[in-house]
């Protein structure tokens, strides 16, 4: 029946499609066939139908199709089956095959009564199959190897090499050698006129690759080469004379015969011919260039030869190199390089003759230019041997020396860095390379080098190392983070966390914490805040804990709002997780402590704005221990110290933060008690007075001086001392203040300023203007009677002793003092005596205040002899300073006591400084000089006097000052006849 044929057809055309799809050799080539043949089923299957012509020309037809279809179901079977090597050999005889199968199908499939596969007949009739370029190359190595008889080990390891990676092999010697005895049986059991391509010989192919060294075992080749060496000799052979080449004098390399049977080397003889030599240079006989034959023979012996000395030199090279002279042992790594360089089998002898322990002891010697060759020499020989690299490393302390290198002079560095890129090729190289002590941190240390081979090495290699966690970690200390941050954005869940974790560990210079948060460390982290993973998340809260503590890093955290998730973690979800509190508050204070860092030009970053969060952040101090206390103290410490912290300091003052800190300022914990103070002295600088009144009492002022005068820790002393500053200046707190013996206090400290810090001797006369204002005036005799005057005048008197700070304060103590000098100068009492007529008494009353004055009575600066420091004080760069004492010198010429105090102040050399003020930088001093000169200059001797000097300062604020200062200056100019008093500037 056609049917039964036709199916028949379909049936083998199906199975024909699953061999093709089984072959993994050439498989583009069998996915071509496999397309045809999967539209030739279809033509069938359309053929296949109730009507179709059961003619006999049909059936001979599908019958022939059939035949074809067999035959390339034969062929992929047998390249399913056959060894990989056997096919790659018989590569274009396979392609031969597959476009005669093709052929014949598609001339089989012309014969079928379809007119529309047309198309697919043409396809098929012209399909062409080719071979890779690969195929083509390995193939043309073979033909080569064959016709050479003698090819170089070389030549026929790296062929079994191609061979290998053609057929998709491991190139693993016991992977080869089995691959190659597969081949070889098969060759032995076939039927070489059946199945063996005609340019090739069996015995040939399975001769060449049998050469190949890779495929013997270490065992074998170490038998072989020993049996030969053995039987060698000590002493090296003498060339025989037939290896000299009659041109050059030299042995030869490439020996080529004439036809009168003379030997040259080919390079010779052919320039010889081509410098138009026609004759034999020593029959003399006609020659042409096309005459020269290869002398396989010739050629093959003194390889031989030449093998046979090298293996001797090897052999004895060995111990010369042991025989610590300097010379002789450089010279022999020279040659021995040569050779290794020269083929690779010398490698290997090498290697058999067990020069690995003394190469690696001769790393310990202090010549640099034997440790440079031995370097060279070792990785010659771990290029390309996974083996040798594993041997190498472990041979005596390969690694320690070679790591050693490493930190010597460049050339040498950069030799070993080449060795050690070598053997990290291998793992357990490449362990004990990342294990060997000092060697992370020598390459991290290279890879900023400025030589940039020498950088690019270490980086490369420190890549490779980065494989193992505990590498990275090492990296990392040595502040070379590239790998644990690229696994800590790239790892899996589990390796971040140990990332992460890491990061948390490390202790990290600034500059290490600033190179971690240059790229998207930062905003990794804060992502980690939000993870469900308890461990994930605590981490990162400690990775930011110590990354915030270099400003530049805490402001950046800022302004990716992780305060806000901080913030929620702290006051939502750490009363479940209490260990966090304290790494929360950590952080949010080192971010706190990083606003105070910002330049006064940079836009302002908010940071705790609510007054919710300052509340709740605040209360932690009321419910945690020492070290959450102090961390919250020291964030509002610093939060109120930066652009936004007045609006901070209003609100503590609010929620009733100065109660809570006045009984802190009572805490057994002295770092908690310092901030305390330090806090409450900030808020008392801008505060109002009930707030203080109210929560300020006598335990508390008490509590402040004992601080003070107990404290070892000066900032703490001078927060307390400032707090008495700054606290109300009402009678009531006054008199706690008296009552507490601050006073006693601040004349101890002024009176012993040498034995002071410097802020110490601030604060404290910071402290002593409240007790000497002039609305006080038995506040002030009760200072003056501690001898307070002198003490501060001396003070003042000090030079270049005193700070700007401390010159202002006492400037303006003295000057509240002489604002109280003229209501307390005493009437000048004159006892009458006979002479009284006759002699007139001396006059001992005051020279501005026209009456007894004292220091400690009327706190005259006259008489405390305070003019000339006061004076100094006005070349103060400090403007503050300069205006203080300037106010003090002012109290002399007010009102009434214009014309005497004018006297004194000229007499102690101020008038001339005060006009030297008209040209300062700061207004305020312009303009208090120029109200002060206005009425010292209706004086017509001071007027005389100073008219050349003031002049142009005067002139000058008539053109640039303010509305004010120019009328002032303008009237000071009339007074000095240079302008007219009708001048519009009035």
């Amino acid at each position: 029946m056609s049917s039964d044929t036709l199916s028949a057809a379909i049936s083998i055309t199906l199975d024909t499609i699953t061999a093709t799809k089984s072959v993994h050799y050439q498989q583009e080539n069998f996915n071509k066939l496999s397309s045809y043949l999967e539209k030739t089923a279809s033509v069938l299957q359309q053929l296949n139908k109730p009507d179709f012509n059961d003619s006999t020309a049909f059936k001979t037809a599908i019958n022939e199709l059939t035949k074809h279809v067999s035959q390339a179901k034969t062929l992929a079977l047998k390249c399913t089956t056959r060894n990989k090597i056997y096919l790659l050999l018989n590569s274009k005889k396979i392609v031969t095959l597959l476009e005669k199968n093709t052929k014949d199908i598609g001339g089989a499939l012309n014969t079928l009564p379809c007119q529309e596969i047309n198309k697919l007949i043409n396809e098929m009739m012209n399909s062409k199959y080719r071979t890779t370029p690969k195929e083509d190359d390995i193939k043309e190595k073979v033909e080569l190897g064959i016709r050479e008889r003698y090819p170089d080990r070389s030549f026929t390891n790296n062929l079994l090499i191609l061979i290998a990676e053609a057929i998709g092999v491991s190139t693993e010697q016991s992977v080869l050698r089995a691959e190659y005895e597969d081949f070889k049986k098969e060759m032995e059991k076939t039927d070489v006129t059946a199945d063996v391509a005609e340019c090739l010989q069996t015995e040939q192919v399975v001769s060449l690759l049998g050469k190949a060294d890779i495929i013997a075992t270490v065992e074998e080749r170490e038998k072989k080469y020993f049996n030969k060496r053995n039987s060698l000799g000590r002493q090296p052979l003498e060339p025989l004379q037939s290896f000299y080449c009659p041109i050059t004098g030299d042995v030869m390399e490439d020996p080529v015969e004439t036809p009168t049977g003379h030997s040259f080397e080919r390079e010779a003889i052919e320039k010889w011919l081509a410098a138009e030599n026609n004759v034999c240079p020593v029959t003399k006989t006609p020659l042409k260039a096309s005459a020269l034959r290869t002398n396989k023979t010739l050629k093959q012996s003194i390889e031989e030869w030449r093998e046979r000395n090298i293996m001797i030199v090897i052999g004895s090279m060995k111990s010369r190199i042991v025989s610590n002279e300097d010379e002789e042992v450089i010279s022999c790594l020279g040659k021995l390089e040569g050779l290794l360089l020269e083929r690779d089998v010398h490698q290997e002898w090498v290697m058999m003759e067990d020069y690995l322990l003394v190469l690696v002891s001769l790393l310990g010697t202090k010549n640099v230019q034997v440790r440079s060759r031995v370097l060279v020499v070792l990785r010659i020989l771990a290029t390309n041997h996974d083996d040798r690299k594993e041997s190498i490393a472990k041979t005596g302390d390969a690694i320690k020396l070679i790591v050693c290198s490493l930190a010597r002079k460049i050339e040498e560095s950069k030799l070993a860095l080449q060795l050690l890129m070598e053997l990290s090729e291998n793992d357990s190289a490449r362990d004990m390379i990342g294990n060997s002590q000092g060697c992370i941190l020598l390459l991290v240390t290279i890879s900023g080098s400025d030589d940039p081979q020498a950088a690019n090495d270490a980086k490369r290699l420190l890549n490779k190392l980065s494989f193992l966690n505990q590498n990275i970690v090492q990296m990392a200390k040595a502040n070379y983070f590239g790998p644990l941050l690229h696994l800590l954005a790239s790892g899996s869940e589990s390796v971040q966390r140990l990332m992460v974790e890491t990061l948390s560990e490390l202790e990290m210079t600034d500059h290490g914490k600033l190179m971690v948060c240059e790229n998207d460390t930062v905003s990794l982290l804060i992502t980690m805040l939000s993870h469900n993973d308890i461990n994930m998340k605590k981490a990162a809260i400690l990775a930011l804990e110590k990354l915030s503590s270099v400003p530049q890093n805490g402001l950046k955290i800022i302004k990716q709002n992780a305060a806000e998730i901080l913030f929620v973690i702290l006051f939502r979800e750490s009363l479940s997780i209490p260990s966090l509190v304290e790494k929360i508050v950590a952080t949010v204070m080192n971010l706190a402590l990083s606003l105070t860092s910002q330049e006064s030009d940079q836009m302002e970053i908010l940071f705790l704005e609510s007054e919710e969060d300052v509340f709740k952040l605040f209360s932690l101090v009321s419910l945690n221990g020492p070290n959450v206390q102090q961390n919250v103290l020291r964030t509002f410490l610093a939060v109120c110290q930066s652009p936004s912290g007045s609006n901070i300091r209003k609100t503590l003052r609010k929620i009733s933060a100065v109660q809570v800190l006045v009984k802190l300022c009572e805490h057994e914990n002295q770092t908690v008690r310092s901030n305390s103070v330090k806090l409450l002295c900030t808020l008392t600088k801008d505060g109002d007075d009930v707030t203080f009144m109210e929560h300020v009492g006598p335990k508390c002022t008490e509590t402040l001086l004992k601080i003070i005068t107990t404290s070892d820790n000066t900032e703490e002393s001078v927060a307390a001392m400032d707090i008495i500053s700054n606290l109300p200046k009402n009678p009531q707190m006054t008199e706690w203040i008296l009552e507490a013996g601050a006073l006693r206090v601040i004349i101890s400290i002024l009176s012993n300023h040498f034995h002071k810090p410097e802020i110490m001797i601030e604060s404290a006369s910071g402290a002593l203007c409240r007790f000497t204002v002039s609305s006080d005036h038995e506040l002030q005799k009760k200072v003056a009677e501690t001898g307070i005057i002198p003490v501060i005048v001396k003070l003042l008197d000090s030079g270049s002793a005193g700070s700007a700070l401390t010159k202002k304060n006492i400037s303006v103590s003295l000057g509240q003092f002489s604002e109280s000098s003229t209501g307390l100068t005493g009437p000048v009492k004159r006892k009458p005596n006979f002479l009284t007529c006759c002699l007139s008494s001396p006059d001992t009353s005051c020279a501005v205040h026209s009456g007894i004055c004292t220091t400690e009575s009327s706190f005259c600066l006259i008489e405390a002899k305070a003019i000339t420091p006061l004076v100094k004080v006005l070349d103060e760069a400090d403007f503050g300073a300069c205006e203080a004492a300037l106010d003090a010198l002012l109290t002399l010429v007010n009102g009434e006591l214009l014309l005497k105090g004018s006297k004194v102040l000229e007499g102690g050399g101020a008038i001339g400084k005060i006009v030297k003020l008209l040209s300062s930088p700061s207004g305020r001093l312009q303009e208090k000089a120029l109200v002060a000169l206005e009425r010292i200059f209706r004086s017509p001797e001071y007027k005389q006097k100073y008219k050349v000097s003031a002049q142009m300062p005067l002139v000058e604020i008539t053109q640039r000052g303010s509305s004010g200062m120019k009328s002032v200056a303008a009237k000071i100019l009339a007074h000095l006849n240079v302008l007219h008093e009708q001048s519009s500037f009035f």
